[in-house]
């Protein structure tokens, strides 16, 4: 049995550390200037900090340079190229066949990965790639079951198969959009997208006979979601991911929070080891509860199934998780009162789930005291201000650094 590995979004090195403290196997990051997403980028002494845990912790770190460059853009490519191979990141995740070429010249000691951004869709192409050193290829997201399989059993012996399991789903083919570029003058294939998809819009229909005369398109009074996809989640599926035989599971979402994370990286984290240790008891229910507590659109297996899937658009822009919400992220746990940056509003008499590692079953706690950070004075009541809020609180059991409360609402 092909257990796959578990990879994990990092847009910040903090939530590196959590993907890590819940389970995955490796993470991919990205810089400022050459990624897809260049507003959760790193810099480089936190790319370094991340490599250096991730192997203390024997895992993975993965760079994305998955922009299509311009030919001015690759003076800075190259040194960006030979930084990231001094600090010793496992892999590079490229695009453009351009920075192909420089990674093979300038990194070739570490591993090439070829980004979802080229869309690969075949075992044709997989075949072309390997030829020019790739050791691992992203599967495009639109490719069924029977696709991949296709794929994985036709590829080249020694290439490594990654796909997709969870997480948003572009509105264009691959994530290979020039809509933001156009409405807002941020270029997607740049790391700069507005994610017009998800805006909400106003539709009005010109009625031919009396030209300027425009007539709203029904919608409610919060527009219409036309663009917006629901995201993937192929949880349900990994008994079928098992015996396809991918070599890695990647869950998207760099700008998701901690807590995001966290949630997903521990419910996959579960399904997978499980599985693999008793494939005939195996149920994704417990799992599934996992991944709905956390801040997602409508779920989808998109075309994993069947080609062409009718049920992915998410027409009333709806997030689901109406129980639950980020509570905070516990940062010292040495003494008695427990440090604990918060997200949401918590008060005494407040209801928390405490997400302990290496269990799906949260450690449930109600609040009767809080304390001021700074004075240790009690105090009813904290509020996320502008700046970094924190809170000290007593828990009846321990806790550590890195740890995700959340509140039950």
């Amino acid at each position: 049995m092909n257990k796959p590995e578990l990879l994990a979004p990092a847009g910040t090195f903090e939530k590196a550390k959590i993907a890590f403290i819940y389970g995955a196997d490796a993470v991919y990051c990205g810089t400022s200037n050459h990624s897809l997403r260049t507003r959760t980028a790193m810099d480089f002494e936190d790319l370094k900090r991340t490599v250096e845990l991730a192997h203390s912790l024997s895992k993975r770190v993965h760079v994305a340079l998955n922009i299509y460059a311009r030919d001015d853009e690759y003076e800075g490519v190259i040194e960006e190229v030979k930084e990231l191979a001094q600090i010793g990141i496992d892999g590079f995740i490229v695009a453009d066949p351009g920075i192909v070429d420089v990674v093979r010249e300038y990194a070739p000691n570490i591993d090439l990965h070829i980004s979802t951004q080229a869309n690969t869709v075949s075992a044709h192409t997989c075949k072309f790639w390997a030829k020019q050193g790739a050791k691992r290829i992203i599967l495009a997201r639109e490719l069924s079951k029977d696709e991949i399989k296709h794929i994985v059993d036709n590829k080249p012996e020694g290439l490594e198969i990654e796909m997709f399991a969870h997480g948003a789903i572009c509105y264009s083919y691959s994530g290979r959009c020039y809509m933001s570029d156009y409405m807002a003058g941020r270029s997607a294939n740049h790391g700069d997208c507005a994610q017009p998809c998800r805006w909400s819009y106003n539709l009005y229909a010109e009625e031919k006979n009396n030209p300027g005369q425009y007539m709203p398109v029904d919608f409610d009074e919060k527009g219409i979601y036309i663009f917006s996809s629901k995201d993937m989640c192929l949880m349900p599926e990994i008994p079928t991911i098992f015996d396809i035989g991918v070599d890695s599971l990647k869950i998207e979402g760099r700008l998701k929070t901690e807590y995001y994370v966290a949630t997903i990286v521990n419910a996959y984290r579960h399904a997978i080891d499980d599985y693999a240790k008793d494939p005939s008891n195996w149920s994704m229910d417990k799992y599934m509860k996992e991944v709905e507590k956390a801040k997602t659109r409508a779920l989808t297996e998109f075309y994993f199934k069947e080609k062409y899937n009718p049920d992915t658009q998410d027409l009333e822009g709806k997030q689901i998780n109406p129980d639950y919400e980020f509570g905070g992220i516990v940062v010292d746990a040495k003494e008695e009162l427990v440090l604990v940056e918060i997200r949401n509003k918590l008060s005494i008499g407040d209801k928390l789930e405490v997400m302990i590692p290496g269990s799906l079953e949260s450690t449930t706690y109600t609040i009767d005291k809080l304390y001021d950070a700074e004075t240790n004075e009690e105090i009813d009541t904290v509020n996320p201000g502008i700046k970094e809020q924190k809170v000290k609180m007593k828990f009846p059991f321990e806790v550590k650094e890195g740890y995700i409360i959340r509140r039950v609402k």
